[in-house]
C-alpha cells in the first residue's frame, strides 16, 4: 500500500506542477494582452516619425534641386512651365511622396533679398492655401522656392502631437532662397 500511496502522491504532484505552469503561461498571456496595444502604437508612432522626417528631408532636397535648376538658367532657357517644374519636384521625391494635389510649387522673384515677401501656406483654420506664383526671374534675380505637401498622420493618438494642419495632416515644406547666375550672353556679374 505503501508504494500505491507514494504513487499517487507523485501523480498529484506532477500535476499540481503542470496545473501551476499552465497557470503562469496563462498570466504571461494576459500581461501580452495589456501591453501590446502600448507596444504597438509606440511602434508605429516611430515608424511614422520616421517616414515623415525622411519625407520631409525629400521634399527638401527635391527644393534644392528645382532651385538649382532656376538659378542656373536651365528652367528659363528651356521654357519650362508651373506644372512641368511641378512635374521635375514629384520625380524628385518618387516614390516616397506621391504627386497628388496635396502638392504645391512656389516661384517667386524679388529684386533684392530685402524685397522677400511671402504668404503663409496655411489659413488660420489649417487649410492649404494654393499657391499659383510662378515668376523665375531673370539672370541676378533674387529667387524664394517654396515647395508645400500636406501628409496624412496615419496613427491614431499621435495627430495631436504630429498635425499642425487641419484634417489630420502634417505641413512638410522646403524653402530655398538664392540670387540667379548670370546665366544669359553678355552679363560678367550681379
Amino acid at each position: 500500500m505503501t508504494g500505491l500511496g507514494s504513487t499517487k502522491n507523485a501523480l498529484s504532484r506532477r500535476l499540481s506542477r503542470r496545473w501551476r505552469k499552465d497557470s503562469r503561461s496563462g498570466s504571461a498571456i494576459i500581461e501580452f494582452a495589456i501591453i501590446a496595444p502600448v507596444f504597438f502604437m509606440l511602434l508605429f508612432a516611430i515608424m511614422e516619425v520616421g517616414i515623415i522626417f525622411f519625407a520631409q528631408s525629400t521634399l527638401q532636397h527635391a527644393t534644392n534641386n528645382i532651385g538649382r535648376m532656376i538659378r542656373t538658367g536651365q528652367v528659363q532657357g528651356q521654357n519650362l512651365t508651373q506644372s512641368q517644374v511641378r512635374t521635375q519636384v514629384c520625380n524628385d521625391m518618387a516614390p516616397l511622396v506621391p504627386c497628388d494635389g496635396s502638392l504645391y510649387v512656389d516661384v517667386e522673384a524679388f529684386s533684392n533679398f530685402g524685397s522677400i515677401v511671402f504668404s503663409p501656406p496655411l489659413d488660420a483654420s489649417g487649410n492649404m492655401i494654393p499657391m499659383n506664383n510662378f515668376q523665375t526671374g531673370t539672370a541676378c534675380s533674387v529667387v524664394l522656392v517654396r515647395v508645400f505637401y500636406a501628409w496624412p498622420v496615419w496613427t491614431p493618438g499621435l495627430t495631436a502631437f504630429l498635425t499642425n494642419m487641419a484634417n489630420n495632416k502634417h505641413l512638410l515644406y522646403g524653402a530655398s532662397a538664392f540670387r540667379n547666375e548670370p546665366f544669359t550672353t553678355g552679363l560678367s556679374g550681379c
